[in-house]
């Protein structure tokens, strides 16, 4: 005897707002009559935290600030007692997205240390000799537009790098000779849209190997007490190969995966940011980069 059971969500994408209904079906596929305790459906939503290991035996009290972040959890009962008939069966259902009391909805984001999930789950609950069934769907929430980057300085960002304006370098005798400008147009960037902007070898006494964009999230957890800052990279693309001609522009063109970025956050707890790095190899594996922290906002 075997219960196959389903999740299907009206919409394909699985993208939902605060205060929208989740809206779809239940499918149930049995090969004989099933009896059951009852069928419910549980829609659960929170921020888990995790710190990196060079944090633990740190902060003694910094462990309270990491539990879990519960935004929605509710359940309900979408069949009462009763047998499920041999075939196909299917359970329609509704649920609101709404936040628990007077929590926050954040956008759905996947980091390292910070994890922002929601998920709905159908649980069979069976006598207690046969084994319960369950099945998870995790759907994605997204903010709600804002026009703050409207009224944010949307104005292009030029930059320089010179051996003499290198930072962490102990010798600029030993750096090659370069002025490498460029510019991005603008550090406050709405998702989905890109990131753009352009790089220009003015001159170059080495050879250059590669020229690459990296995207960084910078996730902190914690409290007054004591808190973990990261640094991971999320992506990272090649702009130029080889040895690229001196004084052509070289286009700067960057989505923003998703799931992976989210709006930049920042709470009591915990905070998601992000960074951009501009990476200059060198023949030699020198390099240099050039580093911009970016604002993301849903648009």
């Amino acid at each position: 005897m075997s219960i196959n059971i389903d999740i299907k969500l009206k919409r394909a994408n699985k993208i939902y707002r605060e205060n929208e209904n989740l809206s779809g079906l239940i499918l149930l596929q049995t090969n004989v009559d099933v009896k059951h305790d009852g069928i419910f459906l549980t829609m659960e939503g929170a921020v888990n935290l995790q710190l990196s290991s060079k944090s633990f035996g740190i902060f003694e009290a910094f462990y309270n600030s990491v539990k879990p972040i519960q935004l929605v959890q509710y359940t309900i009962e979408v069949a009462p007692v009763g047998k499920i008939p041999s075939g196909k069966t299917e359970i329609p259902f509704e649920l609101p997205l709404k936040p628990r009391g007077t929590k926050t909805l954040y956008e759905t984001y996947h980091g390292v240390f910070v994890n922002i999930q929601y998920m709905i789950r159908c649980d069979i609950k069976r006598s207690f000799l046969a084994k319960g069934v369950s099945k998870s769907l995790e759907f994605i929430v997204e903010d709600k537009p804002v026009d703050v980057l409207d009224r944010a300085p949307n104005k292009t960002v030029f930059f320089q790098i010179i051996p003499e304006s290198l930072q962490n370098t102990r010798e600029n005798t030993t750096v090659p000779k370069f002025c490498i400008s460029g510019k991005l147009d603008s550090l406050y960037c709405k998702l989905p849209e890109p990131l753009t902007g352009e790089v220009l070898i003015e001159h170059c006494e080495a050879v250059i190997k590669s020229i690459e964009l990296q995207l960084v999230r910078v996730e902190t957890c914690g409290c007054a007490d004591g808190y973990s800052r990261d640094a991971t990279e999320i992506q990272n693309i090649q702009i130029g190969e080889g040895n690229v001609c001196s004084g052509l522009a070289i286009p700067i063109y960057m989505i923003f995966p998703r799931l992976f970025t989210c709006p930049t956050l920042i709470t009591s707890n915990f905070k998601v940011e992000f960074e951009v790095n501009l990476i200059v190899v060198f023949e030699n594996d020198y390099l240099v980069t050039e580093n911009f922290p970016i604002i993301l906002a849903r648009h």
